[in-house]
Parts: C-alpha cells; sequence; structure tokens
C-alpha cells in the first residue's frame, strides 16, 4: 500500500478534466488514471468503475490489489492537471500584497531589492521558501519557474525544498551587475557567471537527471546586466542546454531605458537576441509593450512568453495582448509575478487573463476575449509548453506524468448552514452542467477547492475539511 507522501501504484476514479487544446476542454466522466510507482500514466480506462478497476484492468497491468492505492473522487469533485507557474520570485513572496502607490522601478528600489538581500540570511530564507512552496503547492501549482536572490547559499536552499516538499521547480540565481543597490548587486560579470555555475553545479548533485528540479540561467533584465554578463550567460546556455528566464517590455519607463542604455540595439528584444538569450528555451515574461518587429524576432527565435495579468494590472504596467500574440503562432503560459503579482494562485492569474483580454476588447475589437477553455489552457498545457515540458506534464495522457489536483465544489444541499461553509466560495446548486461549475470555479474559486495535489504521482498537499 502507498504511504502518504511517498509515490506508489495508484488508481484514480472519477470525472477528469483537462485542455484537449486551445479552444476545448475535454471532460471524462466515470473514468480511471492508473500510475505507476515512478509517477507516470501507464493507462487511461473509460466508463470505469472501482469495481473494474481492480477486478479487470489491475490484472491485465500485472498489479495486486492490496499494493495499489485507490482514489475515488466523490459526486461533484473532478481531477484537474496541477497549474504551471511559469514566472514568479520566491525571495519576494512576503512582500505580496503591498505594491502600494508604486510603479514597477520605484517598486524595486523600495521594496524587492531590500526583501531579496536580506534572503542571504538562511533561516530567514528557509522560512520563505519552505512557506512559499507550501502556499503555492495548497493552490494547485505543482511546477513553478522560481526566481531566487543573487546569493548561492539562499538559491541552493530554494532548490533543497523544493525537491524535499515534493514541487517540480525551475530555480534560477539572478544575474545582476548594474543598475542596483550597492548592498544588492553580483561584484561583475565574472562572479555572476561563476555563481551562476556554483548552483547550476548544486543543482545537478541533488538531482542529476532534473526529474523534479531543474536550474535556469536568470539574467534578472537587461537594464541590470551588462553587456560582458548577457554575452557570458548566453554563451553559458549554448554550452549547456538550460532554459533562461527574463523579463521584457514590463513597463513602458523600462522599454524608455533600455533604449537610452543600448541604443546601438533595435529594440529591447534585438537586446537578448544579440547577446544569445534569444532562443527555443528562453522565457519572456510580461510582454506588454512589444512592437510588431519585436513578436515577429520573438516568434522567429521559437522563445516563449510568461502573461502575469494580476502583477500587469497590480504596478500598473500595461494590458498585454494575448490574443494578438496567440495568433503570431507564440506559446504562452500564466505566471503569478509574485509580488508584483498579488496572488500565489494560479486560477487568478487564470481568472485575471479572462479580465484583462476584456478590457483589450473595450478598445474595440470583440475578439481579443480568452475564452474559459482557453485561460484554462494558458494555465496548464500552454505552461507546460512554455518550460519545455509538454510530453511530461499538463493534461491526463498514457506516458505523461501525474501532476494533479483534485478539485472540490461546494454543494448547497450538502453545506451547513449554521455558520459552516467548508467548500469555499463555489456554491453548486445541481443543476449546473459541467461547462458552467468550471466557470464557476475560475471566477469563484480559491484554495478551499484544491483538496489534494500530486506531482510526479506523489501527494504533496492534501486540505483537511
Amino acid at each position: 500500500m502507498a504511504v502518504k507522501g511517498i509515490p506508489g501504484r495508484a488508481v484514480y476514479l472519477g470525472t477528469f478534466i483537462h485542455s484537449k487544446s486551445l479552444e476545448e476542454l475535454e471532460y471524462l466522466h466515470n473514468s480511471a488514471a492508473f500510475v505507476d510507482e515512478k509517477g507516470a500514466i501507464v493507462a487511461i480506462e473509460l466508463d470505469c468503475d472501482q469495481k473494474k478497476a481492480e477486478e479487470v484492468l489491475l490484472p491485465k497491468l500485472g498489479w495486486k490489489k492490496g499494493e495499489v492505492t485507490v482514489n475515488v473522487a466523490k459526486p461533484g469533485q473532478f481531477y484537474f492537471p496541477g497549474f504551471i507557474d511559469t514566472h514568479i520570485h520566491a525571495s519576494q513572496y512576503p512582500n505580496a500584497g503591498i505594491f502600494g502607490k508604486s510603479t514597477l522601478l520605484d517598486w524595486l528600489n523600495t521594496y524587492t531589492f531590500p526583501m531579496e538581500a536580506s534572503l542571504s540570511n538562511l533561516t530567514k530564507a528557509n522560512l520563505v521558501y519552505s512557506r512559499v512552496i507550501q502556499r503555492t503547492l495548497s493552490h494547485g501549482t505543482t511546477t513553478a519557474s522560481y526566481y531566487a536572490t543573487i546569493d548561492v547559499p539562499a538559491t541552493n536552499l530554494l532548490a533543497d525544498l523544493c525537491l524535499s516538499l515534493g514541487q517540480r521547480a525551475f530555480i534560477g540565481r539572478c544575474c545582476m551587475d548594474t543598475l542596483s543597490p550597492d548592498f544588492y548587486r553580483d561584484v561583475s560579470a565574472a562572479s555572476s557567471l561563476a555563481d551562476t555555475k556554483a548552483t547550476i553545479s548544486h543543482i545537478a548533485s541533488i538531482d542529476p537527471t532534473y526529474a523534479l528540479v531543474s536550474p535556469i540561467i536568470t539574467p534578472r533584465f537587461a537594464p541590470s546586466c551588462s553587456s560582458e554578463l548577457m554575452h557570458s550567460l548566453g554563451a553559458l546556455q549554448k554550452e549547456t542546454g538550460l532554459p533562461i528566464q527574463t523579463h521584457i517590455s514590463e513597463n513602458k519607463n523600462e522599454v524608455k531605458l533600455v533604449a537610452e542604455m543600448f541604443p546601438d540595439h533595435a529594440s529591447y528584444t534585438h537586446v537578448y537576441d544579440n547577446h544569445g538569450l534569444l532562443g527555443p528555451k528562453t522565457i519572456l515574461a510580461h510582454c506588454v509593450h512589444l512592437t510588431e518587429e519585436e513578436v515577429d524576432l520573438i516568434k522567429l527565435r521559437e522563445a516563449k512568453i510568461s502573461h502575469c495579468p494580476a502583477s500587469n494590472s497590480a504596478i500598473t504596467s500595461g494590458t498585454a495582448k494575448v490574443r494578438w500574440l496567440l495568433e503570431k503562432g507564440i506559446e504562452i503560459g500564466l505566471g503569478t509575478d509574485m509580488s508584483g503579482g498579488y496572488s500565489p494562485s494560479i486560477l487568478e492569474a487564470v481568472r485575471q487573463a479572462s479580465l484583462v483580454s476584456r478590457h483589450v476588447a473595450m478598445e474595440g475589437d470583440e475578439k481579443t476575449k480568452l475564452s474559459m477553455e482557453e485561460v484554462l489552457y494558458l494555465g496548464t498545457r500552454g505552461g507546460a509548453k512554455v518550460i519545455g515540458l509538454e510530453e511530461k506534464i499538463g493534461g491526463f495522457g498514457v506516458g505523461m506524468e501525474w501532476d494533479a489536483q483534485l478539485i472540490g465544489l461546494g454543494s448547497v444541499e450538502e453545506n451547513d448552514f449554521n455558520g459552516q461553509l467548508d467548500m469555499g466560495a463555489v456554491d453548486i446548486f445541481g443543476w449546473e452542467s459541467w461547462e458552467e461549475r468550471v466557470a464557476k470555479w475560475i471566477y469563484n474559486g480559491d484554495d478551499r477547492n484544491t483538496l489534494s495535489v500530486w506531482v510526479k504521482g506523489r501527494l504533496v498537499h492534501e486540505r483537511k475539511l
């Protein structure tokens, strides 16, 4: 029998919902997923109850009933792929929600750099990083692409904690050797490169195949990196094949600053391209103020985009034109961008992506609105493509890994109205279609609806009712 927190053979029975494509959600009712001890889905069976699973299908797989955990979703519950956060600053979690009156560049100096610098204290870093991992898991985030700080021991600690707590993660040591406070910057381009290699080596030592935790090369953004540093990081990417994450065109003043700092480059995007940092494994966060030429270059280089709607609204950066980017054929995922974003929840990013697209539509083009199906795709399969794991996660299929969450929606009939509404803010009356239930979850749901979370077959979060 599988033990909580330790992967083992398991059967999951009930309703499964996932993105079949950008435009379509697939609903698999009365179905079963069979997951092996490595966390891989080895079979999916339609029209399958517990009796059939145990008496017919387990023997076909050569599995013994007593050695398999059977998980049965209750009526109204459903399995959904784990969310993928393609842009989040683990080191900024304590500042979530206190963006205040700041714009981007002021906010960095007032809140961000002092907080990140303080995490060289490993006791404090352990407190912050443990909490952000636990919190994001509780919201169904099974994979996160994290920015840490410039500090090597603290960044390595974040990798250790993700591995221990079971969250799939990309861990980036921030590289920044200019335009930041004296108390918080890399001494030189050479030291930044050396420290980045040190973190890469550490992660390789704790997870040699990067099965759960992977390094990611992380130039913070062009204004905080010298040309020498960016060239060296571009060369490191070619040498290692590792992914890259950075920011681009988040704020108009930032775009203006880049033009002043790099006058010999045609655009912000060209700065990265000319330094060898733009390619198929590059994740570009925000992309609010890109020009047509920049988008064409991003598409040509097959770089990916992390859309961060909550953050873009919170610190008044602007409204990214996601429909336009999708029509250009660019792969897009969602990011919380804490603490520019106020919430650790990709579900919140899903609904904000929907709402921001409606604000864009108010400018006169109705087709820019994103559907329920599209925003859920961005939070799952879209994110998987952005981080290069579309063959492993983001949906349910044989050969994919069991990164999943069990969602429970509150039945009005079952709730105790003597002061207890224990299933969160989603009220299901019973007459709603499944499509309507999912819509209610998107717009009303929160972490109280996330009952269980698994990563690579391991139970990593369970809500006690």
